[in-house]
């Protein structure tokens, strides 16, 4: 259950990939140097059903920071339970990233992890010209250094991804990158199914349907379990997510917005 709700909160941001032999690109599509897509001020909230129940709710705000004078992003994910989900297993988590406007580079994680007494303290500083990271785990007080390669933290990759030019993306076309968490490299692909008008909240918008390759086990029923759909448009923002676990599915919908920087397209109303 704790692996479950773990990946409920960080869905948004790109968690568990199935691990792949490469890190690479694959098509033609790139991530851009310009971060068009998102800006400081902007804030996503999601609600998360397990069922027919509300099992909680995610948001993700964006905004500037500045670390050893140098000016970068910094985005703040929380994730938490309510109702019956948090009566029997509470959830209350906690994620920031500071990485570079430029290149999406991840240059401090923070982790903070409270779910059903369970915590976690971690925080992770990326050295991305030496290759390597310091984690300091402050709940076990212990430091440990790794080599890594060309990486992303949970909550970096998502913005990371919007970058992407889709309209280069063809169908069944896929995006692999590297996530680094937990001590250990996590290659994550994506696969671009189709478009496709979804009707939200807000009206029907244009959007990509992805299938992220997920890890078959205790959490989902497959490889292809997982299905998001994004905004077809310069924001590139998660509209809904569905999975089906292995106990029961889950959806996570956009709830409410503000500070894009680009209008939300809508369809028709």
């Amino acid at each position: 259950m704790k692996n479950t709700l773990l990946f409920i909160t960080l869905i948004l941001f790109s968690l568990n990939g199935d691990a792949q032999e490469t890190n690479q690109i694959a098509g033609n599509s790139k991530p851009s140097t310009k971060n068009t897509s998102y800006s400081a001020g902007e804030w996503l909230k999601f609600r998360i059903h397990y069922g027919i129940f509300d099992a909680g709710y995610a948001t993700l705000k964006l905004k500037e920071s500045e670390i050893d004078g140098q000016k970068l992003y910094h985005a703040m994910g929380k994730g938490w339970t309510v109702g019956l989900a948090d009566l029997f297993y509470n959830v209350e988590d906690y994620y920031e990233s500071h990485f570079t406007k430029t290149q999406v580079k991840p240059i401090k994680f923070i982790r903070r992890v409270d779910e059903g007494g369970f915590i976690i303290k971690r925080d992770m500083y990326f050295d991305h010209q030496n290759k390597k990271v310091l984690i300091n785990d402050i709940k076990l007080n212990e430091k440990t250094e790794m080599s890594i390669g060309d990486v992303q933290d949970l909550v970096s990759a998502f913005y990371h991804l919007r970058n992407y030019d889709l309209d280069t993306i063809k169908e069944g076309g896929e995006i692999q990158i590297n996530l680094f968490f937990d001590k250990e490299n996590y290659p994550f692909k994506l696969k671009f199914l189709k478009k496709e008008i979804l009707k939200t909240k807000f009206g029907k918008i244009k959007t990509w349907k992805i299938r992220p390759l997920v890890q078959k086990g205790r959490v989902f029923e497959g490889q292809e379990s997982l299905t998001v759909w994004i905004s077809d448009d310069e924001n590139k923002i998660p509209l809904k997510i569905k999975a089906s676990l292995a106990v029961g599915s889950l959806q996570v919908v956009l709830q409410e917005f503000k500070g894009l920087s680009h209008d939300f397209s809508i369809v028709e109303k």
